[in-house]
């Protein structure tokens, strides 16, 4: 198939490309390397099927595809916060676009949506009939409103228009090419260990996450796009349901890192969630799917890849 990939040369959005490929499909990346990078995709440049185009999603553009995934908006609070009007553009409008570019063209589409969903969560862990708990007007509102926005037109377009649509809540991911400034929790603590520096810890420390390599969620959400049985169009949870709070990753960090760990606490940001951890039944239901790398096992890989970037 020809496959159109926005945000293709961001973290997961490049390990998508890569498998794509793998899997014998012509791939169109499309980026404006806000937070994407050229290094993450420069292994695909002299492979005939691959494509590189650079655009920004809030333009409208036509392409001949038949899948769209639609991966573009800076995901890390540091650099969706850095321009919140242009992140809310991003969410709404890019959706809107690649929407439009779908029904055109008769092409199915997968939104890349978040947990952020859930904001701060009453409920635990969280499933796909959780309506959340989401300030609107907060700091990272035009992250996780933004998202929230995207799914509703993603549901709007299927139900009015007929467009074959999927969506994922993307639980927190980690692996090779994540930036290393970009503000998410693994790379900081890793590049804070690897320099010899206190890990910077929000809040006490207890508040919990849920840590997905990034193979793991790709396999999954290539398997949601090309699923055909079940309920297909509704949000499906992608995540390591495996809970571990903020001082238990940093201890898995200087095991990993073979650094010794000090850690420096800093006030917790405003509605930043207590509890993040996903109830993936629908996925394993829908698309037999369950992640199979264990922390440990994806932190060695993830340290390695910062050993080469780190300086």
């Amino acid at each position: 198939m020809r496959i159109l990939v926005t945000g293709g040369a961001g973290f997961i959005g490049s390990h998508l490309c890569d498998r794509l490929l793998a899997d014998g499909n012509e791939v169109i990346c499309l980026d404006n390397f806000f937070t994407g990078r050229k290094a993450n995709i420069v292994h695909l440049m002299d492979n005939r099927h691959f494509e590189l185009v650079r655009h920004d999603v809030t333009e409208p553009i036509l392409l001949e595809v038949d899948q769209i995934y639609n991966f573009a908006c800076p995901a890390s609070p540091v650099h969706y916060q850095y321009n919140p009007v242009k992140t809310v553009k991003t969410n709404v409008m890019g959706t809107l676009n690649m929407l439009g570019l779908a029904k055109r063209v008769g092409a199915r589409i997968l939104q890349a949506s978040t947990s952020e969903v859930y904001g701060d969560p009453a409920v635990h862990p969280q499933t796909e009939d959780y309506f959340g708990n989401v300030n609107p007007i907060g700091l990272r509102s035009c992250y996780d409103e933004g998202k929230r926005v995207a799914e509703t037109l993603m549901m709007d377009y299927h139900r009015q228009s007929g467009v074959d649509t999927r969506i994922v809540r993307i639980f927190n991911t980690y692996g090779t090419r994540m930036l290393e400034d970009d503000g998410r929790v693994v790379s900081n603590f890793i590049v804070q260990a690897l320099r010899g520096q206190p890990l910077t810890m929000y809040g006490d420390g207890t508040q919990t996450r849920s840590f997905c390599y990034v193979s793991d969620l790709v396999d999954g959400i290539v398997r949601l796009m090309n699923a055909v049985d079940g309920d297909i169009h509704m949000p499906v949870n992608l995540g390591n349901p495996g809970e571990f709070t903020m001082k238990e990753l940093a201890d898995e960090v200087g095991r990993s890192t073979g650094k010794p760990i000090n850690i420096e606490f800093m006030p917790l940001p405003a509605d930043d969630p207590k509890q993040r951890k996903p109830n993936i039944d629908r996925a394993n239901n829908l698309l037999g799917w369950q992640p199979k790398i264990a922390l440990a096992d994806g932190l060695e890989k993830t340290v390695e890849y910062f050993r080469s970037v780190v300086k």
